[in-house]
């Protein structure tokens, strides 16, 4: 009988993340000291981005990039009602209104349709920007939106897909986070996502005045020595030494987002195994996808997007529980039972009570079939092949199924 626990993700943590993290306790920096900046500087480049800003959460992150550019009341942002909460609530917490889209029922993902639709339906409204949500690891095609968006801002919510590439259409690869077409892209570091930092969020951006108003945003609007400028309080003595060194000036209302050191020094250490996590993700994700296309029909795994090589952060299946007369907390609570932990990703946000009052009842039926069906089983880089093998026939006899195909996994997930 086995009696490992499998929750549906959790993080991978070593010796040498420990020694990193105790290596700053014991330093004379917790907070707004080095490894910030270097934390910064080494995501950056592991993006192919110019800049990238640490903060406080992947919220904080969304909060940020809205206010630094000027979205406010009376504008609107599009954003795919497949997301987190986050996505939408940062939205709010700027003052701007949010408008919904559906997205594909077989990815979870918005594409240049759902905007044309969430467009026409946004009449008396200015939509100032639009946020697409790169789910489960895989990439929206944002090339497909360009010739859609006419003085619009591009955001990418990239909370999913630390690593993976998005494809253009003449076959260049550009990496996710790398801003080729939009004006910045935020990324999560919480627990379970491609590395952590325990909380945390990262903004990369190409736009040198939108990086330095995130990080004064993020430190309460205040700027100090050098990034005072042409002031008489800041002027260099003749040992080139700061003749008011304790001076500070807050220019506009800011917050505490600011990231600590302790923080950044377990992201460093995590960064130096992205590669591996990744490919132990896909590797894991892959075995999946060869069990669950061997489950019948009304079994399936996510449809793969063109122009995206994946970083697969979640592993889901595309269950018709209706088709097999069985509910999808029956399923779960089974699954449970046998140590076995499951999750959704996630209940369409349009449908939440609070964007339900504000904006009325919404038909989403892209966002609302992949909901009724998606299912995300256990993944993270230190599972075992074995572990996917037993969570894949759990989940059939819980479903009444026999696998159409079970010969040669093995070749099939190499």
């Amino acid at each position: 009988m086995k009696t490992k626990s499998l929750p549906y993700s959790r993080q991978v943590i070593d010796e040498d993340d420990i020694e990193a993290v105790v290596r700053t306790l014991r330093s004379d920096w917790l907070t707004t000291g080095p490894k910030i900046e270097e934390f910064e500087k080494r995501f950056a480049r592991d993006v192919d981005a110019d800049y990238a800003i640490a903060c406080s959460s992947g919220t904080a992150a969304l909060h940020l990039l809205y206010i630094a550019n000027n979205i406010g009341q009376g504008d609107s942002v599009i954003i795919p009602a497949m997301t987190f909460l986050a996505t939408a609530n940062a939205v709010r917490h700027s003052g701007a209104e949010v408008i919904f889209s559906d997205v594909d029922p077989d990815t979870g993902l918005m594409n240049a349709s759902h905007f044309k639709d969430a467009i026409n339906r946004s009449t008396n409204k200015k939509v100032k920007a639009i946020c697409p949500v790169h789910l489960n690891g895989q990439c929206v095609d944002l090339s497909s939106f360009c010739n859609e968006i006419d003085k619009i801002i591009v955001f990418e919510d990239a909370c999913h897909s630390l690593g993976a590439f998005r494809l253009s259409r003449s076959g260049q690869k550009f990496r996710v986070g790398s801003c080729s077409l939009s004006k910045a892209t935020m990324f999560s570091t919480h627990a379970v996502k491609a590395i952590t930092t325990g909380e945390g969020g990262i903004i990369t951006t190409n736009d040198e005045n939108l990086a330095l108003r995130l990080k004064k945003l993020r430190s309460h609007g205040v700027v100090r020595d050098k990034d005072l400028g042409n002031n008489e309080l800041i002027n260099l003595d003749e040992k080139n030494n700061f003749k008011q060194p304790w001076y500070y000036e807050m220019r506009e209302l800011g917050f505490n987002y600011r990231l600590s050191d302790i923080h950044c020094a377990l992201g460093i250490s995590q960064l130096k195994k992205l590669k591996y996590f990744i490919e132990r993700r896909n590797s894991l994700r892959q075995r999946y996808e060869s069990y669950l296309k061997c489950l019948g029909k009304y079994v399936q795994p996510l449809k793969l997007v063109r122009n995206c090589t994946p970083a697969w952060h979640l592993s889901v299946a595309l269950i018709d529980f209706d088709a097999l007369c069985v509910s999808r907390t029956e399923v779960i609570n089974k699954l449970r039972l046998l140590g076995i932990g499951t999750q959704v990703h996630y209940i369409p946000v349009h449908q939440q009570p609070y964007y339900r009052d504000r904006y009325g009842i919404l038909e989403l039926p892209g966002a609302s079939a992949y909901y009724s069906k998606c299912l995300s089983l256990p993944l993270w880089p230190a599972m075992e092949t074995e572990d996917v093998d037993f969570v894949m026939e759990s989940l059939a006899k819980i479903l009444g199924l026999t696998f159409e195909d079970n010969t040669s996994f093995d070749a099939k997930a190499n």
